[in-house]
């Protein structure tokens, strides 16, 4: 048996399968990466750590815009933050990760069987070939161009609001709270100063003295007012390794990225209509409907990274789900139906044979035997 992606169209068995195939959460320890797909990951010096996907919730009314991210790293570090972006001011707090599972559920293929008739690799006689609302501003604490909107202990992380109309000041600010920045993000930083958009650092904080940061992190939501629906990309730019981004997008419409922004062509693996009432999906959404968008994407080059990811409605709310096939040798009793048949053919072959040779030996005359010559008698 073999499983075969062929289209795009639930078991129980698809979450672990839909786990495999968006690769939820992966991460290698290889060069260092300093950038996740929704910001830049911040390690200390000559700290080894690695996102190589990231996959998150972006929930729009409209709005509002509430982003609920959470990745798992392998690194040597005890020490690492990352920064991303927000066009307003951002409320931050911890959020469940039960609510990836059931929109994991809710997005899973559904499955198929279909049956071939020849043999493939790994079929006999082939065993052995290898087959085919924003929190009021506020007033924020400045220090020397970055103001502090607030700072609070979530779990294991420090989380600091800031704003800055320096992107300089704002690398000083986090050399100086024991962040070191990639080179050249500063300059990434320019463009969201000069929009007034505002920043959310958050910094490993374990809560057992000597952790580091490696494995499933807890998800973050932040949540922030905007008129149009975005997911910061750009800072992404500075990753050493190829990067790879998973979105669940909900809102009133199925949505679609303005364009690549530099890596392949988005591929969507669920559009549809869901409804929660309960469970985490129904509190980040209200309990109201949403039409969910799910996007796939990789950056094998992650510094042609343009800029932020921008999404508007699509042309129209076609559902869609992936079908994943699952190929069987078509077989009989337990033996394949192209043996019986090539048995069968043959046996029918053989006899059409025989029976074409009795039919010329019975219109054939029968000549009479040669006479026998009966030696002489010896006297």
């Amino acid at each position: 048996m073999r499983g075969n992606i062929q289209e795009r169209g639930p078991r129980p068995r698809a979450l672990v399968v839909l786990l495999l195939l968006l690769g939820f959460q992966l991460g290698a320890l290889v060069a260092p990466a300093h950038a996740c797909g929704c910001g830049a990951m911040v390690p200390d010096r000559n700290a080894r750590i690695s996102v190589g996907r990231e996959t998150s919730v972006v929930d729009w009314d409209g709005r509002t815009e509430q982003i609920v991210m959470r990745f798992t790293v392998t690194s040597d570090t005890p020490r690492a933050a990352w920064i991303m972006p927000v066009p307003g001011r951002a409320t931050v707090d911890l959020a469940d990760g039960a609510l990836f599972d059931e929109l994991v559920r809710i997005a899973a293929p559904e499955y198929r069987e279909r049956h071939y008739f020849w043999p493939r690799g790994g079929d006999w006689p082939f065993d052995d070939v290898d087959g085919a609302g924003a929190a009021p501003p506020g007033a924020a604490a400045r220090d020397d161009g970055v103001g502090v909107v607030g700072r609070e202990r979530l779990g294991d992380f420090d989380v600091a609001r800031l704003t800055a109309t320096d992107p300089d000041a704002l690398g000083d600010w986090l050399d100086e709270n024991g962040f070191e920045m990639p080179a050249g993000l500063t300059g990434d930083l320019e463009p969201y100063v000069e929009r007034g958009w505002e920043y959310v650092a958050v910094r490993l904080a374990p809560r057992e003295e000597g952790a580091v940061l490696t494995g499933t992190l807890d998800p973050l939501r932040l949540r922030f007012a905007s008129d149009e629906l975005v997911y910061p990309m750009r800072l992404s730019r500075r990753a050493d390794t190829a990067q790879s981004l998973g979105l669940f997008v909900l809102a009133d419409h199925r949505m679609e990225p303005r364009s690549a922004i530099g890596g392949s062509e988005p591929e969507v693996t669920f559009a549809g209509r869901v409804t929660a009432p309960g469970g985490e999906l129904g509190r980040l959404t209200g309990g109201k409907e949403r039409f969910l968008t799910v996007l796939d994407q990789e950056f094998p080059d992650p510094s042609r990274i343009s800029g932020d990811h921008e999404l508007r409605a699509a042309a129209e709310d076609t559902p869609f789900r992936r079908v994943v096939w699952d190929d069987d040798l078509l077989t009989l009793g337990g033996v394949p139906v192209w043996l019986l048949t090539f048995v069968a053919v043959a046996a029918g072959a053989s006899a059409a044979v025989l029976r074409g040779v009795r039919a010329r030996r019975r219109g054939r005359p029968v000549e009479p035997p040669a006479p026998m010559r009966v030696p002489p008698r010896v006297s």
